[in-house]
């Protein structure tokens, strides 16, 4: 029987969309006084949305939209979540979190993200990680703000602040950051910086989720913290939410695009229009074309009005194609992000249901400039603030980032290997040790299937400059931290 999900007590960004945003602030903060900020916890649990006030929003909008209303709803979502450090400042002992989900993962959690950041090949200078010094400091927890405008978001943070007393002297936390993301304008709305369709396959949740064609839906013990045995305990209805600050070189990005545009029409054999070539290269590396229509279902030319059918844009699994490397690269993003059958050949179908995660990103910085894009050479810094949840950091983020993105030979590991053929890296994400070179096959639809193809050099377009771990808590636990700090 599929993991009840209970509505009420899960907070919002975890499930159903997650909070509906056309902005949202991240805001990073220490805890100065514990004791105050257990009880404010209780004050704040009313103003923190829920998965079912989600939900209600997303009817609200649908039913707008539906009468043509013009404009946006007001409309704002908070959520709040807890590093480790942020949990002993609480006063809640390593005894309270042994046993249960907080100590499950291996201690990558009680670790920290920047323990972690040598393991997933993150730039390392001085012995740390190459991160904003903020990030290198203690985080003791993180406020999402989201809503429809700047001033709706910014009225809620005045509230928020309020709350925990930080516009006087006994205020019990100190904000050491806030970055603001936004969503892209125009008809960019929706898309990363690179121009990509972002959130297209995040999974289902059984019994919760309508069902669609495409991967199967997942238990909610893969998202949802405290349900893996059958002894629930007080993260029962939480998430670990992993924040990663990223910077993206778009100038160069669409440089390398341009210098490796495919030449020759697959289909036809005649050439390529420079700009179709680009877009298909593109297409390539990431797995799906900028519209968001998967290479797999349309490997050759774009269709938009493929990933506005949502009984379509999702129905693939790579299954019929692993020794075929010409629809979709084996190194393509989307493919190392969520393998699919590459993962399950042979074994259960549910085999890597531990492995998904649940995106909830936005885009920070300013659109790409004309002096920018002309020089080919970034000068604003710009990118995604990257947000997932799932129920184990080691056994999803983490595992996806270290064997799948970074790992060169994934997915010839012990099954059917191919004889001179080496994937490479995912060609977005995928971080190669300082001093290896990035690379990737696969990338021509003409020689995809020739292992003495050249692999293609990649420069790294996407740049990691901070981050955090953290425990998104269920409603009925921030109502009670209490009871865990005062035994």
């Amino acid at each position: 029987m599929a993991t009840h999900v209970n509505a009420g007590n899960i907070q919002g960004d975890i499930l159903a969309g997650g909070l509906p945003k056309k902005t949202q602030t991240f805001i990073f903060f220490q805890i100065i006084d514990g004791k105050k900020f257990v009880q404010d916890l209780v004050e704040l649990a009313p103003l923190i949305k829920t998965v079912e006030q989600v939900l209600k929003d997303r009817d609200d909008i649908a039913k707008h939209k539906k009468e043509k209303k013009g404009g946006l709803i007001k409309m704002v979502g908070v959520n709040i979540s807890l590093s480790y450090t942020g949990l002993r400042a609480m006063g809640i002992s390593d005894d309270k979190m042994a046993g249960t989900s907080l100590s499950a993962d291996t201690g990558v959690f009680m670790g920290g993200a920047v323990k972690d950041a040598p393991d997933l090949n993150d730039p390392i200078v001085g012995g740390k990680p190459d991160w904003e010094p903020t990030f290198l400091g203690q985080i003791d927890g993180a406020i999402l703000v989201a809503g429809d405008s700047h001033p709706t978001v910014e009225e809620k943070v005045r509230q928020v602040n309020a709350v925990f007393g930080n516009d006087s002297a006994h205020s019990s936390i100190k904000v050491i950051k806030s970055i603001v993301g936004d969503v892209r304008p125009g008809e960019e709305d929706g898309h990363e910086h690179f121009g990509f369709l972002d959130g297209v396959s995040n999974p289902l949740i059984a019994g919760f989720d309508p069902v669609v064609p495409g991967p199967a839906p997942i238990d909610a013990k893969f998202i949802l913290t405290g349900h893996s045995t059958t002894q629930s305990d007080w993260t029962a209805d939480g998430s670990f939410l992993v924040f990663r600050y990223l910077f993206q070189m778009v100038p160069e990005f669409n440089s390398f695009l341009d210098n490796n545009a495919i030449k020759t029409d697959p289909i036809t054999s005649k050439p390529l229009p420079k700009d179709q070539g680009r877009e298909l290269f593109g297409a390539r590396i990431v797995g799906r074309w900028k519209s968001g229509a998967p290479v797999d279902i349309s490997p050759f030319h774009d269709d938009p009005d493929l990933v506005k059918d949502p009984k379509r844009n999702n129905d693939f699994l790579f299954t019929d194609e692993f020794r075929d490397n010409n629809k979709c690269p084996w190194a393509a993003h989307i493919r190392r992000t969520n393998p699919r059958a590459d993962s399950t050949r042979g074994v259960n179908a549910n085999a890597i249901d531990n492995r998904r995660i649940i995106r909830r990103g936005i885009a920070f910085g300013p659109e790409v400039t004309a002096e920018e894009q002309s020089s080919g050479a970034t000068k604003l810094g710009r990118g995604l603030l990257f947000a997932c949840y799932q129920a184990n950091i080691n056994d999803a983020f983490k595992f996806i980032q270290k064997f799948w993105a970074n790992n060169p030979t994934f997915p010839f590991i012990g099954a059917d290997p191919l004889p001179g053929f080496t994937p490479g890296f995912d060609p977005i994400i995928g971080q190669a040790p300082q001093s290896t070179p990035r690379e990737m096959t696969g990338y021509d639809p003409l020689t995809a299937n020739d292992p003495s193809q050249a692999p293609l050099r990649m420069p790294n377009f996407v740049v990691p400059r901070g981050g955090g771990y953290f425990f998104t808590p269920s409603l009925k636990t921030l109502r009670e931290f209490g009871s865990l700090t005062s035994a």
